[in-house]
């Protein structure tokens, strides 16, 4: 039963984890992005600004759906 526990918060710590880099990562390139299409094309900067936060909302709630399953596994375990 122990063993069940201990590896169900390892688990949930690596997905702590990802949902974090991978989040990180996400902003990195699409803040870069952004800013080198809005210096080639400043016409298109609101248009591509509008596209940026409707991206970024997505790339949050993916991270927040697996940080979701973490508290999942932490506090209600499935594998119990």
């Amino acid at each position: 039963m122990e063993t069940v526990q201990a590896f169900t918060l390892l688990a949930a710590a690596i997905i702590f984890g990802i949902c974090g880099a991978g989040t990180a990562v996400a902003f990195g390139s699409l803040g870069g992005k952004l800013i080198e299409s809005s210096a080639r094309q400043p016409e298109l900067a609101p248009k591509l600004q509008t596209q940026f936060f409707l991206v970024a909302a997505f790339v949050d709630v993916i991270s927040i759906i697996g940080v979701g399953i973490a508290f999942l596994f932490i506090f209600a375990n499935p594998f119990l």
